[in-house]
């Protein structure tokens, strides 16, 4: 058994399209994860407008489960432009934590009010039915579903899926640093001993196949930006390698970074893993990119 994970927009805040961010792309947050029996849509940014798309060439209806971390602009803005939401075969599972939580529902529909976007949420023709994950913990398909809190302005959630042996975590909106056992090691230098994240983290993302982490700041950028709710991608190295994951894209790129400073961003991360001694293949989540775990 095998999941695929497919990056359908990685950067944070705002699209950034255009010549400095082709490499890496400049859609907001989107990615894909599909079993033998099911699809996952991990937050709809504007990324999830060309994964409808290419949706749109494939036979038979259409069953989406979609898990939006929180209701930020860039993790919502491109539900409207998603084409399959427009299909009468199409049914989307939008899903709350909590039984009876339709909260994400509510947003997606309020977000097409008449103020904001000329198409109504009532006038899609598909079937868009609120869900639940049972309290954070539930069996859909052929896929074991878990979220967890995590600290962010105003709140969000991350997930882990899980096929057999599978499993890839989606971590993204996380600020690390200011959660840190050892918070005198949160100030925005590089190198120094591990940066230890509290066990309930640590441990909702351990022996995962793939961590996708919130790496938004350099280590010099976020000193400017504590509290907004994103990590130094230095720190996600040190959660990969606390939670024993072979695999770490760093996610969510800040949208001043072109493609040569993520790759620079990059860099660092790979130092801090020899720093720490530890055995971890870091790189910058592209769009376009597909991975199997097996």
């Amino acid at each position: 058994m095998s999941l695929f994970v497919k990056f359908w927009g990685v950067r944070g805040s705002i699209p950034v399209p255009g010549i400095t961010t082709r490499r890496y792309g400049g859609n907001t947050a989107c990615v894909e994860v599909r079993s033998a029996r099911s699809r996952f849509v991990l937050d709809a940014g504007t990324g999830i407008r060309e994964l409808g798309i290419a949706m749109a060439a494939e036979a038979g209806p259409q069953r989406v489960h979609l898990l939006i971390s929180h209701a930020h602009w860039d993790h919502i803005q491109g539900f409207p432009f998603f084409s399959p939401a427009y299909e009468a075969r199409s049914q989307i599972h939008v899903y709350g934590v909590e039984p009876g939580d339709d909260r994400m529902h509510r947003l997606l529909s309020g977000q097409m009010h008449s103020s904001y976007f000329p198409v109504q949420f009532s006038d899609l023709a598909g079937a868009i039915v609120a869900a639940d994950l049972s309290g954070g913990q539930c069996t859909i398909d052929d896929v074991d579903v878990r979220a967890l809190p995590v600290f962010h302005p105003g709140g969000c959630l991350s997930f882990r899926l899980t096929q057999g042996s599978s499993s890839v975590v989606y971590a993204t909106d996380n600020e690390l640093d200011q959660v840190l056992v050892n918070p005198e090691l949160a100030a925005g230098t590089s190198g120094g001993p591990l940066r230890r994240l509290p066990d309930a983290l640590v441990d909702f993302a351990a022996g995962a196949s793939l961590l996708i982490a919130d790496g938004q700041y350099t280590d010099l950028g976020y000193t400017n930006h504590r509290g907004w709710g994103h990590s130094r991608a230095t720190t996600a190295v040190d959660f990969a390698v606390q939670a024993g994951v072979p695999k770490l894209a760093i996610f969510h790129h800040d949208p001043m970074q072109t493609d040569a400073e993520v790759e620079e961003k990059i860099d660092a991360c790979r130092q801090r893993v020899v720093e720490l001694g530890a055995q971890l293949e870091v790189f910058a989540a592209r769009e376009g990119v597909e991975l199997r775990l097996d």
